[in-house]
């Protein structure tokens, strides 16, 4: 008696006994890849039609409201002011001119105004990120005593709204506790309050909650101390968020007005958005708006510039296991 070494078919071995011997019906498509268009129809020529249409609108569509507001005020700004105020308004200047970026430039001191706001950002970004990553480091990974407790407590006073916490944060500048020191026409105003951001300290800390634990250890192996980890380890393998957290303090403190206008009040020392407004009502239209594009190019320019490190950061904080 001779064995049956016939294997049998390789899909009926891979098909569970109870679908054997049946067939799907044509055009049948799995539960999980079902949507209000079938891949089937999507990938037909009308499908692919259809589908590229409606992709271009919609990007098009937003491309145009996020844009046309910027468009609208530079091309603004090289109108003249009869131009400017005619009805209908013109979709495009008559004449370009640049003559109203130079008189901003000139009457309104833009050079004075965002030097000021420059070092009040640079400032504040360079404190943020030293008080802010220390401090979610140590919630994230050291893990001190009462550390919930803490972050519970920095958390809740994102519940509080800004304008009730502008006098006691006033009258804090005004006369630092322990020190007695006035705080108040000094960048210091600035700096310390945006430092003490509990909803970056949150960002920062869920970030370094999902850095592996092994890798930490791997360096205390070595013999690294908390400190060496943070600036070797955990900072390198975290561009993405820092540059989150770099792009919301630069646009708060450049585009922040109530403030800066409580505890900046020397003239010399006041800060663009401040400045413009104080001048506001003494210059031709076209003049204060070429003075807001002015002023709205270095925080383009501050985005740009950490969108390439944000992006470099996804792939270069990787692990290989």
């Amino acid at each position: 008696m001779t064995a049956n070494l016939t294997a049998p078919p390789a899909t009926a071995e891979r098909r569970p006994a109870a679908h054997r011997g049946t067939r799907r019906p044509r055009g049948h498509i799995p539960a999980g890849h079902r949507t209000v268009v079938s891949p089937h129809q999507l990938n037909s020529p009308w499908g692919r039609r259809v589908y590229w249409l409606v992709l271009t609108l919609v990007v098009a569509s937003f491309t145009a409201a996020f844009v046309f507001p910027l468009y609208w005020m530079v091309t603004g700004a090289m109108k003249s002011t009869e131009e400017l105020v005619a009805i209908p308004p013109t979709f495009l200047p008559s004449r370009f001119s640049l003559e109203a970026f130079a008189e901003a430039w000139e009457l309104m001191d833009l050079k004075l105004l965002m030097g000021n706001t420059a070092l009040y950002a640079g400032g504040a970004w360079l404190f943020t990120l030293t008080v802010d990553v220390t401090a979610a480091y140590a919630l994230s990974k050291l893990r001190p005593v009462l550390g919930k407790l803490v972050l519970g407590m920095m958390l809740a006073t994102l519940m509080i709204p800004p304008m009730v916490i502008m006098l006691p944060a006033y009258l804090t500048v005004k006369d630092l506790p322990i020190f007695g020191w006035d705080l108040l026409n000094t960048p210091w105003a600035i700096w310390l309050p945006a430092a003490a951001n509990g909803f970056n300290i949150f960002l920062l800390k869920r970030f370094f909650d999902s850095i592996p634990r092994e890798l930490l250890e791997a360096a205390e192996i070595d013999g690294a101390s908390p400190g060496r980890i943070l600036w070797s380890v955990v900072i390198p393998v975290s561009r993405p968020i820092l540059g989150v957290v770099s792009i919301l303090t630069v646009v708060n403190v450049w585009r922040d007005f109530v403030w800066p206008l409580l505890v900046l009040q020397d003239p010399e020392k006041m800060s663009v958005s401040i400045g413009i407004a104080s001048l506001s009502s003494q210059m031709p239209q076209n003049v204060l708006i070429a003075a807001l594009v002015i002023a709205g190019i270095p925080t383009i320019i501050v985005f740009f510039i950490f969108q390439r490190h944000i992006m470099a950061g996804l792939t270069a904080g990787s692990l290989k296991g």
